[in-house]
Parts: C-alpha cells; sequence; structure tokens
C-alpha cells in the first residue's frame, strides 16, 4: 500500500476519533519513530499532556527561532518540569542568520512576503528539517477553525516538504475544546493568552487580537490572511 493509500484509509478510520484514541494508534504504529513538534501554544499544550500519558519516551521538541517572547522560554521550563520531559530545542544556523540580517536588517520581515519567508526559512524550516531527521511521522496541534489557510486540514496527511507523515490529531477541535481541556487538567499555558495573544510566534511578528478576529489574525498581521504561514505546514 503506497504513502497515499494509506493516508486515505487511516482518515476514513479515524475521522470521528478522539485525538487520544489517534494518538493511541500511531504512536504504537510508528514507535521509536515519531515525535511532537510543539510550539508552546495551547493545542501543543494539550498535546504534549497527552502523548507523555501514552508514551513518556516520545520526542518533543521546539524551534528556538532567537527572536522568542520571554514567556515562551518560562513556559518550555515549566512545561519540561511538570510532565519531567526534557524538550529538545534547535536553533537555526548563527551564521546564516549573521549573514540575512547584515545584506536585509534586524527586521527584514516588515519589508517584504519574500523577506519575511526567507527569515522563516533560516529560523524555522531548516532547523525542523534537522529536528525531523530519522523520523517516519511527525505530531502537530493544526486545527480546521485556526485560519482560512487550514480549513481542509485532515488528520493524517503527507508531508511533502520533508518527506514524512504528518498527524493533526485536533483538527476538528474546537478552541473552547482545548481551552476546556486545559483548565480540566490544569495544563500550563502561555500568560500571554490571558493578553488577548492567540498564535504566539516571534515577538517582533506577534500581536495581541480583537475579539471578531481570527486566532491567527495576530500573526504577521501586515500581511492577508492567504500568506500567514510560515512554510512550516505548506503542503
Amino acid at each position: 500500500m503506497t504513502n497515499q493509500q494509506s493516508i486515505h484509509s487511516w482518515n476514513e478510520e479515524f475521522k470521528q476519533a478522539s485525538p487520544v484514541d489517534v494518538l493511541d494508534f500511531f504512536l504504537d504504529h510508528f514507535k521509536g519513530k515519531i515525535g511532537l513538534s510543539t510550539s508552546m501554544g495551547m493545542e501543543d499544550q494539550v498535546l504534549t499532556e497527552m502523548v507523555t500519558s501514552i508514551d513518556p519516551g516520545i520526542r518533543i521538541f521546539t524551534l528556538d527561532t532567537g527572536r522568542l517572547f520571554p514567556e515562551t522560554y518560562d513556559l518550555i521550563s515549566r512545561t519540561s518540569k511538570k510532565y519531567s520531559k526534557q524538550i529538545e530545542v534547535f536553533f537555526p544556523d548563527a551564521g546564516e542568520i549573521e549573514q540575512m540580517v547584515a545584506e536585509k536588517g534586524i527586521n527584514l520581515f516588515y519589508q517584504s512576503i519574500e523577506n519575511r519567508e526567507m527569515c522563516c526559512q533560516i529560523r524555522k524550516l531548516k532547523p525542523l528539517a534537522r529536528a525531523l531527521d530519522g523520523l517516519d511521522a511527525w505530531i502537530t496541534g493544526l486545527r480546521k477553525d485556526q485560519s482560512v489557510t487550514r480549513n481542509e486540514l485532515q488528520v493524517v496527511e503527507w508531508d511533502d516538504n520533508n518527506g514524512l507523515i504528518k498527524i493533526n490529531p485536533l483538527t476538528n477541535w474546537t478552541e473552547d475544546e482545548v481551552k476546556e481541556y486545559i483548565e480540566a487538567r490544569g495544563i500550563p499555558v502561555n500568560p500571554l493568552h490571558k493578553q488577548g495573544f492567540a498564535s504566539i510566534g516571534c515577538q517582533p511578528c506577534t500581536r495581541a487580537i480583537e475579539e471578531s478576529e481570527d486566532v491567527r489574525a495576530g500573526r504577521w498581521w501586515w500581511e492577508t490572511p492567504e500568506t500567514k504561514e510560515c512554510g512550516l505546514h505548506k503542503k
């Protein structure tokens, strides 16, 4: 059976399944070859609680772009302590950062989409490729209703950029379901959420949102909704 046939079959099988049931299956199916990528957002915190309860040995990794909020670094520490789990941290290449800043400026991302994508490529996509090296599948906290770029999200997808299976257990969950799960289990979250920050990335590229805005509106707010992906989740 090809990857695409397997993906189709799994999506049929798990389209009504709970996130825990999805994780139960794939953590066993890809045991030793699967990892959770976390940006320390609410969804990723939910998944951290779920995966560590199923398989304490699961790899969990995050990307330190060098431009994160102080609150995010603190959350990495608090999460590691709560779940007795060392979260792997992957950094961009210092030489590439230095060259980019020398040529384009420290805040190049405000100048054009091309510049912003270059910054994301160096600070996020390349470190992610190193983090995924040796894995057959990775788990993400993506949900359909986060933005217009994710409304056709499936539980299981093929990540063509990185050449492996991508598992999205929270695909069909709402924001309210995420928050209820967090509150019920005392899961640590970023205090910036209470200040109106819904989706939290790099400090210069993230702002608080208004009640009428979608959860991704605060990311790269100077761009149109259709371009608001850093490239980590492009198919």
